[in-house]
């Protein structure tokens, strides 16, 4: 049987003198160059998507990021190993364990839950305090240069405390609640400096520097106007140290981080999406306004917490996000590396200190000074040479 064929449509011809365009079933062109609102190439997130049974919970799963988390829980335990086991009075793991459950008297007990255990938690919280706050400020900028420290955060910390060292002679609490409201001071005056202007991008950091060195001559200044007593503990303070830290300081800086980093966690997916631009967190139903100023209370929070309880402690905030960021090689600001980077660093200077120099008793805040002054220099040259690409 012969197949009866229909009258074949004509494809319309172009009129004269055009060229023969693509139909509307044709391949769409390449993506965008940038992102909107960024002037970035685009973020690529890969990674592979878990389900649960029920299909109510799904959750995307970095290896490469995953690995590295591991990696710096391990480093952590054996830092916290070591931190524990050794130095003037050396002990044994089943010794340091027995100490922490109770089954341990005399000496090793001391050691361990008076001198050893506090410090270590303290500078293990620190850390995670600071490298989270860096991270965050670094997110909302766009510069690696966008830390507390070099805002003028941490500064502006230092003079509410020292207020309440060298004028008010009070106690630890009310020197961090001192802390807390000169940080929160310093961001109030940075953000009326920007007034209309957005807090993002290069003009928060250069705002920032300034600030923070006008900060930095009121330190001075309260210094000069107290006794020689008195001048000795602020510029001890100021210097940064761990030592002779308590349960006090330990459990002052573990609640705040406990109560801070959850909620930092919670806002890092809208933090990534803040990222991506303006216009693009926008159209994904982010209130951007909103999403900058609470992290930027929860990053100012957490610089004043840790800066009350161990004193300035430098370029912890600014280092620790970038190498986290640069292992993981995470699309967004990879808050829980960043925290757990920050702790290690921390504890491993710290650790550092106390074993290359003893029996000098020298504060963490000149080790992380120097390791991060070079940071700093190399961080410089390479956007230096981005700039001049």
């Amino acid at each position: 049987m012969t197949a009866v064929r229909g009258p074949k449509t004509p494809t319309p011809e172009p009129p004269p003198g055009t060229a023969p365009g693509p139909t509307a079933e044709a391949t769409p062109g390449p993506a965008p160059a940038t992102a909107p609102g960024t002037g970035r190439p685009p973020r690529v997130v890969t990674g592979r998507l878990v389900r649960t049974r029920s299909g109510g919970l799904s959750v995307l799963v970095r290896g490469r990021a995953a690995a590295v988390t591991a990696g710096l829980l391990a480093a952590l335990v054996a830092v916290m190993g070591v931190s524990l086991t050794t130095g003037d009075f050396d002990l044994s793991v089943g010794e340091v364990v027995r100490a922490l459950t109770g089954d341990e008297s005399g000496p090793a007990d001391f050691v361990v839950n008076t001198l050893r255990m506090p410090r270590l938690v303290t500078a293990l919280c620190v850390g995670a305090a600071l490298a989270v706050s860096g991270a965050i400020l670094q997110s909302i900028t766009g510069n690696p240069l966008g830390s507390p420290d070099i805002i003028g955060f941490t500064n502006g910390s230092a003079v509410g405390a020292l207020v309440v060292i060298v004028v008010l002679h009070g106690s630890m609490t009310q020197i961090a609640v001192g802390a807390l409201a000169g940080g929160l001071a310093t961001a109030l005056a940075v953000h009326l400096l920007m007034l209309g202007r957005g807090i993002q991008g290069f003009r928060l950091v250069v705002v920032g520097i300034g600030v923070s060195a006008l900060l930095l001559a009121v330190n001075s200044y309260l210094i000069t106007r107290a006794t020689f007593q008195e001048a000795l503990e602020a510029q001890a303070w100021l210097i940064g140290s761990l030592g002779n830290r308590l349960w006090t300081h330990a459990q002052a800086i573990g609640l705040a981080v406990a109560v801070l980093l959850p909620l930092a966690l919670l806002l890092s997916r809208r933090l990534a999406m803040v990222e991506m631009g303006d216009t693009t967190a926008m159209a994904l139903g982010v209130d951007v306004a909103r999403t900058r100023t609470v992290l930027l209370l929860v990053a100012v929070a957490l610089a004043a917490f840790a800066t009350a309880v161990t004193g300035p402690i430098w370029f912890v905030a600014l280092a620790a996000p970038q190498v986290a960021r640069r292992l993981t090689r995470s699309a967004g600001p990879a808050l829980l590396p960043s925290a757990l980077m920050g702790a290690v660093m921390l504890a491993v200077s710290d650790l550092a200190v106390q074993r290359l120099f003893a029996p000098a008793l020298l504060p963490v805040g000149t080790a992380t000074g120097c390791v991060g002054g070079l940071y700093l220099v190399c961080l410089l040259v390479t956007e230096s040479r981005k700039s001049r690409a």
